[in-house]
């Protein structure tokens, strides 16, 4: 399926060769340092066990790492990566990276407090979500928290500006054309709608190209990255955007709609329209790695709720004058969306513990005090009973 837009901006007509993946004055500036040292600028375009594919002036070239620091899981290089690497040599070394604006980072499987960079100097998050199958709104809420903390992810590296560069999440529904009528898809737009307050939420098909000029339009200025479990539909929708099969794509089972990882690495793309596009494997897992803004978003009215409440360090589970509970008893407020938020805070606060002593302090306190209410509501049960 092909299909074609006119880009909201003009695509610059730099002569650097490098603008088309991103380069820009700002990179340019952040790099003169190790262009005195004699060092070239590149990006990385795929990583692979320890070495890189870096886009140069002069062609991509195969990279090693070593010098990076690879001990260190926030410092690992990444696609989407601004490198500085030698001139020649063979085989060449990534001497250091420039500074990352934005991060997007997922806690690890492991128990330690480490976290893991999916893909860096992004602009946009396209959270790409199946229609084949049964909306599963918790796990959009987990991406969106993700998402919306992407710029925090720069931050815990000592990077970044602040906020100044923050990618922007986009929902995108893929596969519309399997849902029976317009009335559903537009019940089912709104059900993401209700769960991400001010994102875009958009339904495509790389089958009958429905909304693909939009979201083509959004991507066609930054970078972009395709986020999602597999079968999702990312690597057709990439496939589509670039107008031809880059990117190896497979049925998902008819069972239960999940795809079968064809994509295996993080990968940089540059569209035929203006624009940078990384696509990803399918992930199995998306936990929270200090991801306490983004969760405050995404659930904004439940905080809103509780500033409310007639207690500063109300859990809003039993407390009196719980204005968050008051709204779940009249009805503005749903058992699942409370269950949602109680979850993220609760497994943000774990990983942020392992790092801060503070709010293990805090976690600590809050165990001991709901401890000593229970035994004291215990004994007075207790009382009663003699």
């Amino acid at each position: 399926m092909s299909f074609s837009f006119s880009p909201s901006a003009t695509v610059s007509s730099s002569s650097h060769p490098l603008t088309p993946y991103g380069w820009d004055d700002d990179w340019a500036a952040a790099f003169s340092p190790y262009a005195e040292q004699g060092l070239v600028p590149g990006r990385v375009v795929r990583v692979d066990r320890g070495r890189c594919d870096v886009i140069t002036a002069d062609g991509t070239v195969r990279a090693d790492t070593a010098f990076v620091g690879p001990r260190d899981p926030m410092r690992i290089v990444c696609t989407g990566d601004w490198v500085a690497l030698d001139a020649d040599g063979d085989p060449r070394f990534v001497r250091t990276l420039l500074p990352r604006r934005t991060a997007f980072v997922r806690s690890t499987s492991s128990q330690r407090s480490e976290g893991q960079v999916l893909a860096t100097n992004i602009d946009h998050i396209a959270i790409c979500v199946s229609l084949a199958v049964e909306l599963d709104l918790g796990r959009v809420e987990r991406f969106l928290a993700l998402a919306l903390s992407s710029s925090e992810g720069a931050a815990l590296l000592g990077e970044g500006s602040g906020g100044e560069h923050r990618p922007q999440p986009i929902v995108v529904l893929t596969k519309a054309d399997l849902v029976p009528d317009a009335v559903t898809l537009s019940h089912l737009v709104q059900d993401i709608e209700a769960i991400a307050p001010g994102v875009q939420v958009l339904p495509v098909s790389s089958t009958t190209g429905e909304g693909l000029d939009v979201f083509g339009a959004v991507v066609s200025g930054g970078t972009s990255v395709l986020l999602g479990i597999s079968g999702a539909g990312k690597s057709t929708l990439a496939n589509t955007l670039l107008g031809q099969d880059v990117m190896e794509v497979r049925a998902a089972r008819d069972v239960d709609g999940k795809g079968r990882h064809t994509t295996t690495t993080r990968n940089l793309l540059v569209l035929p329209h203006g624009g940078v596009l990384i696509d990803t494997p399918g992930l199995r897992g998306v936990g929270l790695f200090d991801a306490g803004t983004g969760v405050g978003e995404v659930f904004s009215e439940v905080e809103e709720l509780a500033a409310d409440c007639r207690f500063h360090d109300c859990a809003h589970v039993a407390e009196p004058g719980c204005a968050v509970l008051g709204a779940l008893e009249d009805g503005t407020l749903s058992e699942r969306r409370l269950e949602s938020y109680r979850k993220l805070v609760r497994e943000n606060q774990r990983i942020v513990a392992k790092t801060d002593a503070r709010v293990r302090a805090e976690i600590l306190r809050d165990w001991k005090h709901k401890g000593a209410e229970g035994r004291a509501a215990m004994q007075a049960k207790r009382g009663r009973v003699r």
